[in-house]
This record gives C-alpha cells, sequence and structure tokens, in this order.
C-alpha cells in the first residue's frame, strides 16, 4: 500500500523559512514526477511546485518562484519543500503528490496526481 508522509510544518513569522519533507513507502517513485500543492482556507487546492524523476528540471507557481525550492532524494524515495521568505499568504495546507504514472511531464494539473499525502499545516504570522 502506497504512503505519502509529510512533515515539516508548523508556525512561523514572515520572513522566516521552513523545510517540508514527503516520505513516500510502499513503492519506488524514483522515475515519478512529484509535487506539492497546497490548499488555504477557503480556498481551492493549488499547484505550488513539481519536480521531474531525475530532478533535473523544476516547475513552480509564480507566486513562490524565487523563493521555494523543490528538490528529491530517490535513494530515499522522499521530495522536499524549501520554503524562504514566507508570507502570511502562504499560509495553508501543503500536499504531497506523486503522478498516476512514470513519466518525464512536470506538470502542474492536480487530476494528473495518483498519490497523496495527508498535508501538514503551514502558518505564516505577520
Amino acid at each position: 500500500q502506497v504512503q505519502l508522509v509529510e512533515s515539516g510544518g508548523g508556525l512561523v513569522q514572515a520572513g522566516g523559512s521552513l523545510r517540508l519533507s514527503c516520505s513516500a513507502s510502499g513503492r519506488t517513485f524514483s522515475m515519478y514526477t512529484m509535487g506539492w500543492f497546497r490548499q488555504a482556507p477557503g480556498k481551492e487546492r493549488e499547484f505550488v511546485a513539481a519536480i521531474r524523476w531525475s530532478g533535473g528540471s523544476t516547475y513552480y507557481t509564480d507566486s513562490v518562484e524565487g523563493r521555494f525550492t523543490i528538490s528529491r532524494d530517490n535513494a530515499k524515495n522522499t521530495v522536499y519543500l524549501q520554503m524562504n521568505s514566507l508570507k502570511p499568504e502562504d499560509t495553508a495546507v501543503y500536499y504531497c503528490a506523486v503522478v498516476r504514472y512514470p513519466t518525464s511531464i512536470v506538470t502542474m494539473r492536480a487530476a494528473d496526481y495518483n498519490y497523496w499525502g495527508q498535508g501538514t499545516q503551514v502558518t505564516v504570522s505577520s
């Protein structure tokens, strides 16, 4: 059974940093695109970042470009999201996700992701 477990969320002041981790078990995802999404209260889930299986290609939503960095360690079956210069509008539950099939395509569409974690809360105070 595939399981994705996020960690690293918490409460931080504006301008601070957090590093999220997502550890996968039940299957090796070294050939799969992995991504991060977030959902703020009262809003729809939105794409944050994604990374190709090789780590050689990444994609970010405009609002986090230059502040967030996605990376992965295939040996550990883990994806990370380094978040710097955090803003109150980054407050949300953050979810990691893995696409349905092995692919080199880096996608931002939630419908392309089949495996999801339970989420970790990130709260940025002003």
